[in-house]
Order: C-alpha cells, then sequence, then structure tokens
C-alpha cells in the first residue's frame, strides 16, 4: 500500500510540473507583455524599462529557472498590472467561484446518480428513453450556449431573474443552474451504462436465482459495484469544478477565478495566469489522486496491479 501511494505522489508532482511548464512556455511565446500592458503607442525606452524591471529581456531558460526558483520559496510572482501578488488575487477571487461550483457539483450528483439509476432499472422503457434524451441533449450542448438560453429564457423573455452579477442569490441560479444540468447529464449517462454492465454479471443473476430479495440485490452488490467506474466521473467533476467555472463566470459576469483569469490572459499578466493554472492543476490532480486512493480502497485488484509495475 505505501508503494502505491509514492507512485500516486510522484505522478501527482511530475503533472504539476508539466503543467506549469507548459504553462510558461506558451504564455511566453503569444505575445509580449509590455505591448499589451503599456499599448504599442508607449515610447521604445519605456517598453525596455518594463521588460527589464519585469524580467522579460532575460532568456527563457533563465526566466524558467527563476520561476522555478521563486516556487520553492514560496512565491508565485505578482501581477504586472497592479504589483500585488498574484496567489493574493486568486485567493480572493476563490470563494465567489466555490460559491457557484460546490452548489452546482451537489445538484450534479443529486440528479445525475439517481436519473442514471432508475433509468438502468427500467431500461427499454419509455422513462429511460426519456431520461437518455435528456442527458444526450445536456452533454451536447455547450456551457455557454446553455447559458446564454438560460438568460434568454428566464431573465430577458420572463424576467425571473437578473441575467449577471453577484448581489443577491438570485444572481446565482443561472450560473449554478447552467453549471449543474450539463454534469447531470453526464453522470445520468455514465451511471445508467455502470449499473447495466452490473446488472449483466454472473453474481447478479445468481443472487436472484438463490431468492435474495431484489431490492438487497440492487443495494448489496450492484450499487456498491457500479459506483467503482462512477467513482472516476465524480473525481474528474471534481478537479474540474474551478477549471469549468471560466465560461459560466464569464458570461454572468461572476467575479470569480474563472473571470479573472480571463483578464489575465487578455492582458499578459503572466504572474497571474501561471497562479490560476497552479491552483487549477493542484486541485485537478488533488482530486485525481483521491479517486486513485479511493479506487484502490474499493478494488484492491487495482492496488495490488499498481504496485506491481
Amino acid at each position: 500500500m505505501g508503494r502505491y501511494f509514492v507512485i500516486r505522489i510522484g505522478r501527482a508532482a511530475l503533472t504539476i510540473v508539466l503543467v506549469v511548464t507548459f504553462a510558461f512556455v506558451v504564455l511566453r511565446l503569444s505575445g509580449d507583455p509590455a505591448l499589451m500592458i503599456l499599448g504599442p503607442e508607449a515610447p521604445p525606452e519605456v517598453l525596455a524599462a518594463f521588460r527589464k524591471a519585469w524580467g522579460l529581456d532575460d532568456p527563457i531558460w533563465f526566466q524558467y529557472l527563476d520561476y522555478f526558483s521563486a516556487i520553492a520559496k514560496g512565491e508565485l510572482g505578482r501581477s504586472m498590472r497592479d504589483g500585488r501578488p498574484a496567489i493574493e488575487l486568486v485567493l480572493e477571487r476563490i470563494p465567489a467561484t466555490l460559491a457557484l461550483t460546490l452548489p452546482a457539483f451537489a445538484f450534479k450528483v443529486a440528479l445525475g446518480i439517481p436519473a442514471g439509476i432508475y433509468a438502468a432499472l427500467h431500461r427499454g422503457t419509455a422513462i429511460d428513453r426519456a431520461v437518455m434524451m435528456t442527458a444526450v441533449a445536456g452533454f451536447t450542448v455547450p456551457s455557454f450556449v446553455l447559458a446564454l438560453l438560460l438568460v434568454l429564457v428566464f431573465a430577458v423573455q420572463l424576467g425571473w431573474l437578473p441575467s449577471g452579477g453577484q448581489d443577491s442569490w438570485r444572481h446565482a441560479i443561472l450560473p449554478i443552474a447552467t453549471l449543474s444540468l450539463g454534469g447531470a447529464a453526464v453522470l445520468a449517462r455514465f451511471t445508467r451504462s455502470a449499473m447495466l454492465e452490473v446488472l449483466g454479471q454472473p453474481y447478479i443473476r445468481a443472487a436472484s436465482a438463490k431468492g435474495v430479495e431484489w431490492r438487497r440485490v440492487i443495494s448489496h452488490h450492484a450499487l456498491p459495484n457500479a459506483a467503482i467506474p462512477t467513482v472516476t466521473i465524480i473525481g474528474f467533476m471534481i478537479g474540474s469544478l474551478v477549471a469549468g467555472a471560466v465560461v459560466v463566470e464569464s458570461v454572468f459576469a461572476w467575479p470569480g477565478v474563472g473571470r479573472l483569469l480571463v483578464s489575465a490572459v487578455a492582458n499578459r499578466d503572466l504572474a497571474v495566469v501561471q497562479a490560476i493554472l497552479m491552483v487549477i492543476a493542484a486541485w485537478m490532480v488533488m482530486a485525481n489522486f483521491t479517486v486513485d486512493i479511493a479506487y484502490g480502497w474499493l478494488d484492491p485488484r487495482v492496488r495490488g496491479a499498481a504496485a506491481g509495475h
């Protein structure tokens, strides 16, 4: 079990390093922050002074080593626009993002898993087809399209809800609905598939043949085994809580991490973008690491296979 943990921790650390490295290189190849922040009309000497002050005139390999040296000291750089620590700007926005994503995640699970189980237990019926058609629609519609449709119906035509901002709890309803519906659809489809696969296994038929009550077969045999693959998609959803809010926060003018990321990318505020990506990468890696550990706990065969490699 110890080796299993070590392997997973090593992979998690390597993933974060690769994500940060990729972001570092791409950001520096995508444009000149001096031109984006000061404008192309700025005098050449002012642009040169800005680049020198922020180390942008150093070779990229030197900037890379300097950046990781700062990370080792617990420093993630400062915003080029206002000079504040980048991580401070990110941490200020996280509560607003979690105010959307945590309720949205709860609704995904509360809607998706029961719908998937119910559809699997009533396979081939009108209810099953209705659930799957709804799930397919929710899965295929992009989040920004769904967000605009909800605004058009509930904010513009009906006037029931505000279209953006963060002034009251009513402003959070449409963003949470946008984040919830697509994820619930994915979870319903995945849960249904997992349940159908388990229900077709010999041990399910054997338990039924022995006269075990059907509810007990479902609760004690089918659901625990179907939960193993379902943990994967739930872990992915937990990992994408922050990243998945980027589009929704932009559409609804919600002052969270996603909106900050869009603004920082547009302004080439390198330290802020890198800090956000590091937080997102660390969050996703932690979620995947938790899923790996849960897999090893739920199914010892997975733990044994990983340790064997």
